[in-house]
């Protein structure tokens, strides 16, 4: 042990420059496998967050609802009491069961009716349906979310009012006053169901919702706004329903109002602070408040009638899917780059190993065992890796301050361990035997051991089982049960853990970088050596040279073999995966849209076509009148649905389908017979549904008011303005009978730098609403609205460059390797008269067939891994955010990109001869002085 330490001492002072590389490597190589995991586990988190806070009202929060009046029997509590409803809220909010937390901002309780009561003056807006309804409501909290802007807040004294109290002041929504025409000062009688004289409601003022899209406001979406409600019958009727806002104090007058009316509590949940690791524990949570333990302690103080309703596990469904989706495509970047930095790491180890071969050999010769060389050794890499690896970790732990500890110390361990382990354990191998000379490393004399072709046939069925594994489950989850955390724990353990990350199937590119590394390193050779006959033939001495050292590389081209084509393999996969994303964007947003822009109204102003062509930047514009729920009257619609006509203009309607690409046909299809009118079949593109319904035959269509004849004459799976996997009709408006051919509803607008703005003002008229304009652009950037998804893009994209620095270092090693071998080979033949200009070809010449191998193996390998492993990858969840992939038109793989497969090889290709040519450069320098006596290199 007293040795020990002068040795490790007197090692690092000789060699400091060695050891000062191995620790800045090891440095990154731990910092990046820390910050994975962590990096993984804040998108999980962010996309937890962004689930909860973005979900609906009505989905993300819980509503508890007690409907009795009254307490039992031997309680004096009225229910409706302001302060025994706030006493209650507090209570509710302190029995969720942590990580659910309560967001006190936009939650909301107090009392309300329950059916609505229809108001009986003559002077409240009516629509076709019948009398306005209005629903009574005393929320507690209006003055703190809301801004007076007419009158005044409604007022009721403590106790003041009571049951039989037949008049009340309340407030309404500045939309519910635009809307029913109501002024402070009004009064709205309300008939009680229950008979007496009907309850008088003096509305006081007129409020503004100062967040009319929060949980306050939007869980009951008639208090911020009146809804139309439809009477069902055969012609449905539409009527108004409002609210009317009580003062709290107000609210024991319900009582005779509605019979069956409600308090209630309503929680939105606060989804700050929730980590990546808590979904479990909140759906636990979730399932306790909804129907568990903390449902019967708030039943057994409330009410027995006390119901609690929300949809919070459907919302954490929803995030469990898209992460189930995420994690295993960015598990196989990571898989990647971890192969490549640990191909890295085993070359450092062996870089210093060959350096040091005599004096390890020496030590071997003069007694010393392959365990204390090795002991020895491990001191020496231990004292730089281990500080090395451990700041790597904390400074992950910095820069991604959010996420487990546990996944990221392993990850930095391990790290620690192949750096430390590697120079100990090549050393070893290499010196088992003392020998007094070694033999020459041929690649022919490798190629016939044992182990190695067991070696290679292991790897290969590995890659087989990978491959036909992914092609088989994939590697996006659908059902997202098991994906109660990011994917990190898998990515650091092993197996289809939380997150559905399946280790051998994101190994696959990795598996498939190795079988073509080892076809390389098997089939160079050959080649290698034949092209060195021709170049023996050849006049001057660089070209033989080259290539013969080239041929007799042997297994020590092998590692950064791996590493290049390993690093090219996952570039050009890499580039798959937003190749994909974008195209699926592309196709979803516009099957969404139609076209590049579309305004919708109903009916749009006469004339706004034409003004819409005039807007900058438009260059064409597609009339269409969209009718839903088409009557076919001659046959049964019942197996397919609704069915939309579109009534088009039928030339710039083929032009928006033929650059579209949706469904694209000529003109002449949806041409009119000349006086087809209303008498003839007018020719119709039709969905595949609408096509096996109606046949060939010409059917009769249309309201009763204006049949018309159609025969299908296209069949078409989607079209410009219908929406996608829905059933259409396609005809031209000209031949419709004038009954049917109305103003268009729709506008298909083609053109760039579009503006929705500039389209909405050329669309709209005076005492028109405004059309609505919907901008393909601003649908595909609404794909990318998950901070998860950003997150997931961002990690892929960092893994995918870290894995080509990776390559770049395995090169250098690489040329740094043969780099005394090369400067003494070139010494000598300078001695023999090579001029410098020759000097330095060679080393060019004899870098070139590993860079070239390691780039064609890697387009190869690259193209290879996309075409087999694309099929089995699901990145719906990357591309479009859980939403629906019907507008992807098919299942969203990866896409094989040009640039990513040859850019990448080729700046390997580039970065081998600038290396070369410099190392050639430095060495022409300085050939006089690597000559020595007795020198066998």
């Amino acid at each position: 042990m007293r040795a020990a330490a002068p040795w490790v001492r007197t090692r690092l002072r000789t060699a400091p420059g060695a050891a000062v590389a191995l620790l800045v490597l090891t440095f990154a190589t731990a910092f990046l496998a820390a910050a994975l995991p962590r990096a993984m586990d804040a998108y999980a988190a962010a996309g937890l967050r962004h689930g909860l806070a973005t979900a609906p009202p009505e989905r993300g929060a819980i509503a508890l609802t007690d409907t009795p009046w009254r307490e039992e029997s031997g309680s004096s509590a009225d229910p409706l009491d302001p302060a025994v409803l706030a006493e209650r809220y507090r209570r509710v909010v302190a029995a969720l069961p942590a990580p659910l937390r309560a967001d006190p901002a936009e939650s909301a309780y107090g009392a309300r009716t329950g059916t609505p009561l229809a108001a009986s003056d003559p002077w409240v807006p009516q629509l076709d349906g019948g009398r306005t309804v209005f629903t009574l409501s005393a929320q507690h909290g209006v003055d703190r979310h809301a801004v007076v802007r007419e009158g005044r807040l409604p007022r009721a004294a403590r106790g003041s009012v009571t049951e039989g109290t037949d008049a009340v002041e309340a407030a309404v929504t500045a939309a519910t006053a635009r809307t029913l025409a109501i002024r402070p000062g009004a009064v709205v009688h309300l008939p009680r169901p229950m008979g007496g004289a009907p309850l008088a409601v003096r509305v006081t003022g007129v409020v503004e919702p100062v967040r009319p899209d929060g949980g306050y406001w939007a869980f009951e979406p008639v208090l911020r706004a009146p809804v139309r409600l439809v009477k069902e019958g055969p012609a449905p009727r539409p009527y108004w329903h409002g609210a009317l806002l009580l003062a709290p104090d107000a609210a024991p007058v319900l009582r005779s109002a509605s019979p069956d009316g409600e308090a209630y509590w309503r929680i939105a949940v606060d989804p700050a602070g929730l980590g990546a690791d808590d979904t479990r524990a909140l759906r636990t949570a979730v399932a306790s408040v909804e129907d568990g333990p903390v449902r019967a302690e708030l039943g057994e103080a409330f009410s027995p009638e006390l119901f609690v309703e929300t949809a919070l596990d459907d919302v954490l469904l929803g995030v469990d899917r898209t992460l189930a989706g995420l994690d295993p495509v960015v598990a196989v970047a990571a898989f990647g780059v971890a192969g490549v930095a640990g191909v890295v790491l085993l070359m450092a180890g062996g870089l210093v190993a060959a350096r040091r071969h005599d004096e390890l050999a020496l030590l071997r010769a003069r007694g010393g065992s392959v365990a204390g060389v090795a002991g020895r050794l491990l001191g020496e890499t231990a004292v730089p890796v281990l500080p090395a690896a451990a700041a790597g970790c904390a400074l992950a732990f910095a820069a991604v301050p959010e996420g487990r500890a546990l996944p990221s110390v392993w990850a930095a361990a391990a790290v620690a361990v192949v750096a430390c382990g590697a120079l100990p354990a090549r050393a070893a191998f290499a010196h088992r035997r003392v020998r007094v000379h070694g033999g020459r490393a041929d690649a022919g004399r490798a190629g016939r051991s044992r182990g190695r072709v067991v070696a290679e046939l292991t790897a290969l069925v590995l890659a087989v089982g990978a491959v036909a594994a992914l092609r088989r489950a994939g590697t996006g989850g659908t059902d997202g049960s098991g994906a109660g955390g990011s994917g990190s724990g898998a990515a650091a353990g092993g197996g289809a853990g939380a997150g559905g990350v399946d280790v051998l199937a994101s190994a696959a590119p990795l598996l498939v970088a190795l079988i073509a590394t080892l076809l390389l390193a098997r089939l160079l050779p050959l080649p290698l050596r034949l092209a060195a006959r021709w170049a023996a033939r050849r006049r001057g001495p660089v070209a033989f040279l080259g290539l013969a050292r080239s041929g007799r590389a042997g297994g020590g081209a092998a590692l950064p073999l791996l590493a290049l084509v390993a690093a090219l393999t996952t570039a050009a996969f890499g580039g798959s995966v937003p190749a994909g994303v974008a195209d699926a964007r592309d196709r979803a947003s516009l099957a969404a849209v139609g076209a590049e822009a579309r305004v919708d109204g109903d009916p749009l102003p006469e004339g706004a076509a034409g003004a819409v062509r005039r807007v900058a930047g438009v260059t064409d514009v597609a009339a269409v009148r969209r009718s839903y729920d088409l009557e076919l009257r001659e046959r049964d619609t019942g197996g397919i649905g609704g069915v939309t006509l579109l009534a088009v203009e039928a030339e710039s309607y083929a032009r928006v389908a033929a650059r579209t690409g949706l469904g694209a046909f000529g003109a002449d299809t949806l041409r009119a017979a000349p006086g087809a009118g209303g008498s003839g079949a007018l020719p119709a593109v039709a969905s595949p549904g609408v096509a096996a319904l109606l046949g060939g035959d010409a059917v009769l269509v249309g309201p009763a008011e204006a049949p018309f004849t159609v025969r299908v004459t296209a069949v078409r799976e989607v079209t410009p303005g219908a929406a996608s996997g829905g059933e259409f009709l396609v005809v031209d408006a000209a031949g419709l009978p004038g009954g049917a051919a109305r103003a268009p509803t729709t506008l298909l607008v083609s053109g760039s730098s579009l503006s929705g703005t500039a389209l909405r003002a050329a669309a709209g008229a005076p005492g028109v609403d405004a059309p609505e304009v919907v901008l393909r652009a601003a649908v595909r950037a609404g794909f990318t609205d998950s901070p998860a998804q950003r997150g997931a893009e961002l990690v892929y994209g960092a893994a995918v460059a870290a894995g080509a620095a990776y390559a770049a270092v395995a090169l250098l090693l690489a040329l740094v390797r043969a780099a005394p071998e090369r400067v003494a080979l070139l010494a000598r033949l300078r001695a023999m008269g090579l001029t410098r200009r020759q000097g330095r070809g060679l080393l060019v010449v004899e870098s070139l067939p590993l860079a070239l191998a390691a780039a064609g193996g890697g387009v190869l390998a690259g193209w290879a891994a996309v075409a087999l492993l694309g099929p089995g990858i699901d990145l719906t969840a990357t591309a479009l955010g859980g939403r629906s992939a019907a507008g992807a038109a098919g299942p969203v793989t990866p896409a094989a990109d040009p640039w990513s497969l040859l850019l990448p090889a080729a700046a390997v290709v580039v970065l081998a001869v600038v290396a070369s040519a410099a190392q050639a450069w430095a060495a022409t320098g300085r050939t006089t002085t690597e000559l020595r006596a007795g020198d066998t290199r």
